[in-house]
């Protein structure tokens, strides 16, 4: 365990606009481990591990867009807790301090993701609230990570969030009206524009910690190179998991990563 980088001030942002920036949360040494594990993945020299989802970017697998290389095919790389280098991110001890802070000491991973977001491709996720994707409650017991692997702008589909918005209800979320839109990318319904978007660009090791109901989501990449980001969603192991809603959502593996596990199902 390390000296958590989210004290009392960095805590009171998070409760007051629903997300605080670390910067500089892991080195650049960190950082290439996990992208050499992507590319090692896309080119096929690694297997994919058990239950990861290698996802084609729609554009591509309808034939819209032929991509040069292999790793222009690929939007994401999802649920990737078996795979040895990948889950390091989420166990290390620089994001779970940080994740204590926010959560407690009893944590689950619930959701695991390494986005690629290639050129080329639409790739935009539209404005949406995360407690969708999930089976646990309350939501202020569970908190997202997002860590830029290489630098992140508005040119090439950073995030972007509306502060404040963690406080709202969940909202109806179904598939906007686009050409080209990636599975499972919902956004909320009737989301117009918002004059409190805010665009979170980041230097590649800065980290996101942000609540799964503040309404966010990203732009298109419009730059010739990636927008590459490891993420994971956290739940305090004394949330209450809602099995009937769970068979609605994607099988997914709830690890303890930190602490001792209370009362809880998993689905896999």
């Amino acid at each position: 365990m390390t000296a958590s980088r989210i004290g009392k001030e960095e805590l009171a942002h998070y409760w007051e606009h629903g997300y605080v920036v670390i910067p500089g949360l892991f080195d650049q040494t960190t950082l290439d481990r996990w992208l050499g594990r992507l590319a090692a993945i896309i080119d096929g020299k690694v297997p994919a591990a058990e239950h990861m989802l290698v996802m084609q970017d729609v554009m591509v697998a309808k034939g819209a867009v032929k991509p040069v290389a292999p790793a222009e095919a690929i939007a994401k790389l999802q649920d990737f807790e078996n795979d040895p280098v990948l889950f390091c991110y989420s166990k290390d001890d620089r994001v779970l301090d940080c994740v204590e802070a926010i959560i407690g000491h009893n944590i689950l991973s619930i959701h695991t993701m390494l986005i690629n977001k290639p050129p080329n491709v639409d790739g935009r996720h539209p404005l949406h609230q995360d407690i969708v994707y999930f089976p646990y409650r309350p939501g202020d017991k569970i908190v997202g990570t997002w860590t830029a692997l290489e630098r992140v702008t508005k040119e090439n589909g950073c995030l972007v969030g509306l502060p404040g918005t963690h406080r709202s209800e969940i909202l109806p979320h179904g598939n906007p009206d686009w050409e080209y839109l990636n599975f499972g990318y919902f956004g909320i319904q009737g989301m117009g524009a918002d004059e409190r978007r805010m665009h979170f660009e980041l230097d590649p090791g800065d980290t996101i910690f942000f609540h799964p109901h503040l309404i966010h989501g990203s732009g298109r990449n419009r730059t010739r190179g990636f927008r590459r980001s490891i993420l994971t969603h956290y739940a305090s192991a004394q949330c209450e998991f809602n099995e009937g809603f769970a068979k609605l959502l994607p099988q997914r593996y709830y690890a303890l990563v930190r602490g001792t596990r209370s009362e809880h199902r998993l689905n896999r």
